[in-house]
């Protein structure tokens, strides 16, 4: 029996080799991530959460939310917004907004706040840092996803190994980010799946 490698894992391969799209440098981008899970027609959607208070509308349209000066650790978030049939889905609002490192949000302007739309391929990258936890809450990256003329799929993105995963009672496994280190960044990945 032959093994070919499922749409997703094509996909999870691609997402890395995408050239400028995805470059820190050249260190960074040989940090490898664990493959892609296999994508299978009929996929579960990625789970929705609450929005929060902290939401703003109207954010800037940019993949860099790191400015001069900000302290924290520096992130790479890479990956695709795919349908439940494992198809890529193209020019996808995503809609992000976070804590800073110390568990603080920007309520009167839009630091660490900014929106993109994934290329033809459904691939998005976000460069940030990494957000504070703060009361009753793990450290969390919120986002909404949109396709053109579909609905808004609200989440928030977690990451492993946090203690106060244990106790956050909105902090759902299935939301969270694979990540690995290199050269002082924290390279992270997570593909949406919309209904």
């Amino acid at each position: 029996m032959i093994d070919t490698p499922t749409r997703r894992a094509v996909l999870g391969a691609g997402v890395f080799a995408a050239g400028s799209l995805l470059t820190i440098d050249a260190s960074i981008a040989e940090a490898p991530l664990a493959p892609t899970p296999e994508c299978h027609d009929g996929d579960a959607a990625t789970v929705a959460q609450t929005e929060g208070p902290f939401f703003k509308p109207s954010s800037p349209e940019r993949v860099e939310l790191i400015e001069e000066g900000m302290a924290g650790q520096p992130i790479e978030l890479v990956g695709f917004v795919l349908t439940r049939a494992c198809k890529p889905v193209a020019g996808a609002l995503l809609d992000f907004w976070q804590a800073d490192d110390k568990g603080r949000y920007d309520n009167s302007g839009f630091r660490l706040r900014g929106h993109q739309f994934s290329d033809a391929e459904g691939r998005y990258r976000l460069r940030s840092i990494v957000p504070g936890a703060y009361v009753g809450r793990t450290r969390h990256i919120h986002v909404k996803v949109q396709p053109r003329g579909g609905r808004v799929l609200t989440t928030q993105l977690y990451f492993p190994g946090e203690s106060l995963n244990r106790t956050d009672g909105l902090f759902r496994k299935e939301l969270l980010m694979r990540t690995a280190k290199n050269a002082g960044w924290l390279a992270g990945r997570f593909d949406f799946v919309i209904g």
